[in-house]
């Protein structure tokens, strides 16, 4: 392949088109907000968007998906800055849904049949060796070993054995081959993973000085870079044990920007065409060099430049993401991540001795750096809003940073309550506080630290137990009253839209047995006169006892017909239509893949308990249904 070929633009395009070949619908990335997904706060795998498909395959908008979806982890935050983790990344996937061991050849959606285990490895190996022009000798795959109360995948045994070039094939048990969600009623089972050793021995880079040690890992060149992971579910967790479900799928992730860095021969992720302008745009602000020498002394303190660049280009990237899908810096929950992912980089831009506003100017090499066309084209639109956004945030804490320095210069005695209290009023990371007491050559005590620990860990428990307490339930099942909650959700926005006006959007929502919670589009709180109206419209439409009726037609004639949904993209070129009453005169028409009553007179009395702010711009309403 010449130069041109392997650009990360050009790899993606290539895996989607390849699997559009094989009967995959492609359909675009979702949100890094879920919708209707309590288990997260941001979009963490490609699977995300289709967790309900596992269980409810009918309404999938073809048995066979492919996408590259754009994800946000931030579990494994303090490895960032390695040559390989990041917060934001791009997943790979294809999928397959409704797959029954019985008759997996009967055609479901689209007319196309869902596939398993046989299809899933030999494309991944044709694609790779194929597609890729990988060399086979450079590839190996493992596979689940089995362990106490799930057997060996045996099946996945013999279709690699039977893979001509593939000469190694290791077996690994559930900590590395299995996956689950690990959640009762959730699927799960077996997995088959590839990974590409390098194609030129690894050599370090540089010199190990003072117990830092920032060349690629020694494990690269002997255990390879997992790239792709194929996940076969054909479990459910019930109790505590992973019983055989009827309904079988698959859930492939090859990781993207692992994936560029193998074809690119880059042993680091940062180097390759997805980061190249954004560390050079730092390099020019710090005046510093990436490549060779790695570390530098400030005063008494080592600072390593190669991964605090890293740190800096992932961290703002990831930022930039989160605010183009409608995320603002705040104390909770989502906002909170951004908020910490925004300080960090100043942190560690600080270390680089970049004591401006930078944030902004790295956005700009973000829209250089392999970035897919609707991607780049969104990110234009919306750009002088993002980089208000991240200097307004950025600003503020750089005053907040040096308040607690000040702080710093005039404490001797460094307890745990203060380096908590520079953590959370000030927000000052512990490994800053820590840097900044050396550098004046004061000193803290090692069970301070440890105290402060504690504490840190109390106060995440806490916060967790909370979101847990936000984020309960969701519309993961078709039970009776989630499904009647649903329903409603349809009769709300539009009483919302009648009494507010035709620009009311729904903006998110999130449905458990107990009650609706719908996020919508509106400047300002709702008058006591407002919510009434919209309570009285909508009961009156449960009255009248309006028939729901559903028809499957092209997006083009879905917005033909004045049906509305905020997300048109990802049911692919057919959806489904939900109107409520008269089709000739609707109350209601939406695009939705979800489940409906047949009549409004199945729902009830509707009441709204809260009327709150969710974001900036955003209105946050709660309701229920009386029987």
């Amino acid at each position: 392949m010449s130069l041109q070929d392997l650009s990360s633009n050009n790899l993606r395009e290539q895996f989607l088109k390849f699997f559009e070949e094989k009967g995959h619908k492609r359909l675009p990335s979702s949100s890094l907000i879920p919708e209707n997904d309590p288990t997260v706060l941001f979009t963490t795998a490609g699977m995300q968007q289709f967790k309900r498909f596992y269980k409810f395959p009918d309404e999938a908008p073809s048995a066979r998906i492919t996408t590259c979806q754009k994800c946000v982890r931030t579990g494994d935050i303090d490895q960032v800055g390695d040559e390989s983790h990041l917060t934001f990344f791009e997943m790979l996937g294809n999928f397959s849904f409704g797959f029954k061991t019985t008759n997996h050849r009967q055609p479901t959606t689209d007319q196309i049949a869902s596939y398993y285990k046989e299809e899933a490895i030999l494309w991944a190996w044709e694609f790779l060796t194929e597609e890729l022009e990988i060399d086979p000798k450079r590839i190996f795959a493992t596979y689940f070993e089995g362990e106490e109360g799930v057997g060996e995948d045996v099946e996945s045994l013999e279709i690699l054995k039977k893979i001509e070039g593939l000469e190694e094939i290791r077996p690994q048990g559930f900590g590395e081959n299995f996956w689950s969600l690990g959640t009762e009623g959730s699927p799960g089972g077996p997995t088959v993973e590839f990974y590409v050793y390098p194609e030129r021995p690894v050599v370090s880079e540089v010199e190990p000085s003072r117990g830092v040690d920032d060349s690629p890992s020694e494990a690269l060149a002997k255990d390879g870079v997992e790239v792709w992971n194929l996940v076969f579910n054909e479990y459910v967790l019930k109790g505590d044990k992973y019983e055989s479900s009827e309904l079988k799928g698959v859930d492939t992730g090859l990781g993207f920007e692992r994936l560029v860095a193998v074809m690119q021969e880059k042993s680091d992720v940062y180097q390759t065409d997805l980061f190249e302008s954004i560390i050079k745009k730092i390099e020019e602000l710090s005046d510093l060099e990436y490549g060779v020498k790695s570390d530098i002394k400030y005063e008494e303190c080592w600072v390593n430049v190669r991964k605090d660049m890293r740190v800096v280009a992932d961290h703002v990237k990831s930022a930039v993401f989160m605010i183009v899908d409608g995320v603002i810096p705040s104390n909770k929950g989502q906002g909170y991540i951004l908020r910490r992912l925004i300080r960090r980089a100043v942190v560690k831009a600080r270390n680089l001795k970049i004591n401006e506003n930078f944030c902004s100017e790295i956005f700009d090499s973000l829209c250089h750096s392999g970035l897919d066309p609707e991607s780049n084209k969104t990110l234009k639109q919306v750009q002088d809003d993002i980089k208000r956004k991240l200097d307004e945030e950025e600003s503020k804490f750089r005053k907040t940073l040096e308040n607690g320095l000040k702080i710093i210069n005039n404490q001797n005695d460094f307890s745990a309550k203060v380096l908590f209290d520079l953590y959370q009023t000030f927000g000052i990371p512990l490994e800053v506080t820590l840097e900044e007491i050396k550098n004046q050559n004061k000193e803290v005590a090692e069970s301070a630290i440890c105290e402060f620990q504690k504490m840190s860990e109390k106060h995440q428990q806490k916060s967790r137990t909370a979101s847990s307490g936000m984020f309960k339930g969701g519309l993961a099942d078709n039970k009776t009253e989630t499904t009647r909650l649903h329903t409603t959700a349809h009769l709300l926005l539009a009483a919302l839209r009648h009494e507010l006006g035709d620009d009311i959007e729904q903006k998110g929502s999130n449905i458990t047995e107990e009650r609706l919670r719908f996020d919508f589009n509106y400047p300002q709180k709702l008058t006591e006169e407002q919510i009434t109206k919209v309570e009285d419209l909508v009961n009156l439409k449960i009255e009248e006892a309006l028939p729901i009726t559903m028809q499957e037609l092209s997006i083009e004639e879905a917005k033909k017909s004045g049906a509305t949904g905020s997300f048109h993209d990802r049911y692919g070129d057919t959806v489904k239509i939900f109107t409520v009453g008269d089709p000739a005169e609707p109350f209601s028409r939406e695009i939705c893949g979800g489940p409906h009553v047949q009549n409004t007179s199945e729902l009830g009395h509707f009441r709204i308990v809260k009327e709150e702010s969710s974001s900036s711009g955003i209105r946050r309403i709660k309701a229920i249904l009386k029987s």
